[in-house]
Order: C-alpha cells, then structure tokens, then sequence
C-alpha cells in the first residue's frame, strides 16, 4: 500500500523502450509505492552531494596553488556528465536492449523514459532510475581527475569527461548492472559500484598519472613530498562523501526496505573500522593520530564496502573496513615501484580498494542478507559454500580494470594529437599554478608562492608598531595571517 492507495501491477509494454503507458489506467504513479520515490529521490540528492565532496577532499590533499581547479574539475563532471547522460549515456548504459558489452540508443535524449519499470529494479520507473543512476556517472570521472593536479589543462578534462564516460564508464555499468550484460549473466556480484565507479576511476588515474607524465621536482624515491595544504578541506570533503555514501549503497537497493537499512547500516560500520585501522597505522610509524590517515581510512572502507553493501552481514563489515584500510594504506607504496606520480593516491583507494570489495564480496555474500528486499535471490559467496563466486569476483575485476586503464590511456594519447586539446601546461605555467593559469582565480584572497617567515622579524615589527601606537606594516600583517 502506498497511503490510502492500492499498487497496480504494471501492465504495459516491457522489455523494449517504451513510456510505459497501460491500458485503462490514466495516473501512472499507481503502479509504484510513493515511499519508495522519496528514498530514491533523497538518495540521488545524497549523491549529488558527494561529488563537491570530492573536490573539497583532493583539493585539501593538494597544494594551495590547485586547490581551487580541483573542484572545479568535481563541478564540471556533474554538468558534462548530465548533458552526456540525457544525451545517450543513460541510453548506452541502461536501455532495455543491447548486446553483452553495451546498450543501444533506443533511449536516446530520454526519448522513450519514463513509467515503464526500470532495468535496475521492478520497484522503480525508468526515468526515476535513470536520475539515480546518472549521479554515478557523474561521480566516477570527477573521482579519476583528480590525477590531473598540479599539471593538466582544464578544456582537455572536459573532453576527456564526456569521451571516457561514454566509451568507458557506460559499457562498465552496462555489463555489470543490466540484466543483458555478460558480468551480469555470468553472476558477478556488485550492488553499488564497486567495479563500475572505484575499479574503473582507479584505473582511469592511474592511466592519467602515467600519460601525464610527472610533476616538476618529481623523485622516485620521495615524490613531490609536501604538506596537505588545507586538512580542514579533507575533513569537510570526508564529512560530505560518508553522509552521501548512505544515499549511494543504501540508495542501490533501489526501494525503501530492510535491504536499504542494512546496506546503510553495513556502510557506516566499514567506514568507522576503516578510519580507526588506517590511523592506528599512521600511529605506529609517526606516533600521530593523523585526522587525514583518519579521513583516509574512512573513504577506504567506504570503497571496499561498496560491491558488498546489500550482500554482506554485520560482522563482515567488519572485516571489510580492515582490511580495506590495511590494503589501501599499503597500495599507497605501489606508485613508487611503478613510477607513476599519483598525487593524491586515487589508484591506491579506489582502485585496489575497489577490488579488495570486489574479492571479499565473493567471500562473504549472503543469499538471506539479499533476500531482505523480499524478491532477490542470489547463491551467495563462500558463506553459502558458493565457491565459484570469487572467479566471477576475479574476472569482472580484471575485466573492469585492464578495460578502463587501457582505454583510458588510448583515449588521452589521442587527445594529446588534437591541436588545442595538448594536457598538460608548460612548465612555466606548472610553478605558477593551475588555478592562475587556467582559472584566473584563487582558492584564497592571497597565494603565496613562497614562503620564508623567518626572513620577516614578525615579533620586532608589531612591538614597534604598537610602542608607536600605529598599525603594523601591511607585509607584516599578511606574515602573521598566513603563520
């Protein structure tokens, strides 16, 4: 029941683009429970709000010099995305028909989206489904610029946003969440993302690490070491994406019910054991409670809880939050023995994190934590004695990370030829700092290009200025904010 109002089964056209008009029926909400709307609509806002969350957290990770053209980048994904998923993302992704790798354009411009129930889930409409389903998109690449900091140009990130949602992150999301997919049919498990949006992401910044080459002052051995500029960000950052990650599992059962409150329920357990893990780790070497190891450690088991939110028991969650703290934290040493300049460790926690979920969902699926929603039936992993689910895990991972790193790099090659279109900013502009040379603009009033606070008698100016009742010197002044 929804109120006073009894659900009518759908019967209209299904199985091919259709508005989803029915037979003698004139009010097409009748056929769905308006509780049901309201969390799917509240999940997509929680989502939306996680993508400025990321470009607050990379920008706190980054010097002051990029902070502001990382979240630029984060905003300019949600507006490119959503053209481009109106346009035929949602289409590609998740029309009614298509092959084993990719939909077609039977939805093209939405045309056709509307009121028939969607593919994701019964309980919902397409064009319900399709807003949804569009924030992830739009979250997935802004995930992956962030390897663009310090170097890269602003116009070629826009292209490269439109060209690798509709090559990669579109054929991803097809095969693993439309009933028509290969990894779908196979039986790989995935409730919220975890190869779509983190395996891919990951792989998509490690390619853009390597095809950019690295930053200026770049060593093998230390990297570019330098302070987070701004920890305060990454906390504001961290804060945004863990209250939207419970609109972005929970929001995956696609419907208000018990499965919903568990995927919620599961998520924040993995991100508090992931924080706790990671910073007792950073304790150990720094004897520091680090509040960006803290903040760390939450996204990472945020991640690794991902595929397995609406799948895995309690406890597990447990399991997940220790194990993706402890896997990420140690994958942060990996682009040293690569020689990739990852600034701000993308690779590291969404894309080793994001098969660490992948692999442990096969581990520890439930078919009774599925079957929560009432309709979903899944064998389960090897709690269920369902061995075989860890080389469906296995495959869809490699599948998602091998296709997206090397469709990542051939797209960005290809750019790089196109007159206009070259990544990366000169060197020149490199020292001086994206945000003044692509934008124009600051994160702040006053940057500083460097700074040497001992050069300037802070102590000795203001007890002249007050022994002579006047105001302290303006370069003084601007000494004592920035200290």
């Amino acid at each position: 029941m929804s109120g006073s109002v009894q659900v009518v089964t759908y019967n209209g056209t299904s199985g091919v683009a259709d508005p989803g008009y029915s037979s003698d029926v004139s009010n097409l909400n009748v056929f769905y429970e308006s509780g049901d709307f309201a969390w799917i609509l509240t999940s997509s806002a929680l989502v939306l709000l996680m993508i400025p969350g990321v470009g607050f957290f990379y920008s706190g990770l980054a010097r002051r010099k990029s902070a502001l053209s990382l979240i630029m980048l984060s905003m300019l994904s949600v507006a490119v995305v959503d053209f481009q998923w109106f346009f035929w993302g949602y289409s590609l992704a998740f029309s009614h028909t298509g092959s084993a790798y990719i939909g077609d354009l039977s939805n093209f411009g939405l045309m056709k989206t509307l009121a028939q129930p969607s593919v994701g889930s019964t309980k919902i409409p397409d064009l319900l489904f399709c807003l949804f389903q569009g924030m992830f998109a739009a979250i997935t690449p802004a995930l992956a610029i962030g390897a663009a900091v310090d170097r890269a140009r602003i116009l070629p990130c826009i292209v490269f946003i439109f060209v690798w949602s509709t090559i990669v992150y579109d054929p991803i999301a097809y095969w693993t969440w439309n009933a028509n997919g290969w990894s779908f049919k196979l039986g790989g498990l995935d409730f919220a993302g975890g190869t779509p949006v983190h395996i891919s992401s990951g792989a998509a910044a490690l390619a853009f690490s390597v095809m950019l080459g690295k930053r200026t002052g770049y060593a093998k051995s230390a990297g570019l070491p330098y302070r987070p500029h701004n920890v305060t960000h990454i906390v504001l950052g961290t804060v945004f994406l863990w209250v939207g990650w419970f609109g972005f599992n929970g929001g995956s059962a696609l419907a208000s019910n018990l499965r919903a409150v568990m995927a919620c329920i599961v998520t924040h357990l993995a991100a508090s054991v992931g924080g706790i893990t990671w910073c007792l780790l950073d304790y150990r070497l720094e004897k520091k409670w680090s509040v960006v190891g803290f903040c760390s450690g939450a996204i990472a088991g945020l991640v690794a809880i991902t595929p397995a939110s609406g799948y895995v028991t309690p406890w597990a969650a447990v399991i997940f939050g220790v194990v993706g703290g402890i896997g990420c934290n140690v994958a942060t040493k990996l682009k040293f023995v690569m020689g990739a300049d990852d600034a701000l460790d993308i690779f590291a926690v969404h894309g080793i994190g994001g098969i660490i979920g992948n692999l442990l969902t096969g581990l520890f699926a439930a078919d009774y934590i599925a079957s929560l929603d009432g309709f979903s039936v899944i064998p389960g992993g090897w709690v269920n004695h369902n061995y075989i689910q860890l080389a469906y895990q296995i495959a869809d991972s490699v599948a998602g990370f091998s296709y997206s790193f090397v469709l990542t790099c051939v797209i960005l090659f290809l750019l790089n030829l196109i007159p206009g279109l070259s990544l990366r900013v000169s060197p020149e502009e490199e020292e001086i700092g994206v945000d003044d040379v692509q934008l124009g603009e600051f994160a702040y009033d006053y940057v500083e290009l460097q700074r040497h606070t001992s050069d300037i008698p802070i102590h000795n100016d203001i007890e002249r200025a007050s022994s002579s009742k006047g105001s302290v010197p303006e370069k003084t002044a601007e000494a004592v904010i920035l200290a």
